[in-house]
């Protein structure tokens, strides 16, 4: 709605000419770079100084849930700002929506196996990064299937 209120009003709308997966890849990607930012806020994460560099060592937690360490939050920036990068192409922006959700896949099937109490567990992850994992894995999946469905037909 706001798109056609937009161009009613005779202002161009800058989004309304990207394709959807396009514009999929840049939310996702502001989205993580905001998790990034976040994640070096004290008050939004808890325990703040118990931040590590990395390891399962870290007590730091991401709104007070999301286990988090110095690598974390620079591997949320990285990836946020290779969604806003690879946004600039539909090809791209699929290929990080689909890629990005199976490299998702893979740390929650990692987080499921390793135990977080042990040295392996370096990222670190906690059971609610498990879930978040899955969750981010599958949808970012989708938006990139569902975002160009419609253009595979069109061939």
């Amino acid at each position: 709605m706001v798109g056609a209120l937009a161009n009613a009003r005779g202002r161009h709308n800058p989004a309304g000419d990207r394709p959807p997966v396009r514009r999929a890849a840049s939310g996702v990607g502001v989205v993580f770079l905001l998790v990034g930012v976040l994640g070096f806020v004290p008050g939004i994460t808890s325990d703040y100084g118990d931040l590590a560099f990395a390891g399962h060592h870290s007590g730091a937690e991401l709104f007070g849930l999301f286990q988090v360490s110095v690598l974390h939050n620079v591997v949320h920036l990285l990836f946020g700002a290779a969604g806003l990068v690879m946004s600039r192409t539909v090809t791209a922006a699929r290929t990080f929506l689909i890629g990005g959700g199976a490299v998702y896949l893979v740390l929650w099937l990692y987080g499921l196996v390793v135990d977080t109490a042990s040295e392996a567990n370096f990222i670190p992850v906690n059971g609610a990064d498990n879930w978040l994992h899955l969750v981010l894995g599958l949808g970012m999946i989708a938006l990139g299937a569902v975002t160009t469905r419609h253009r595979r037909r069109r061939r």
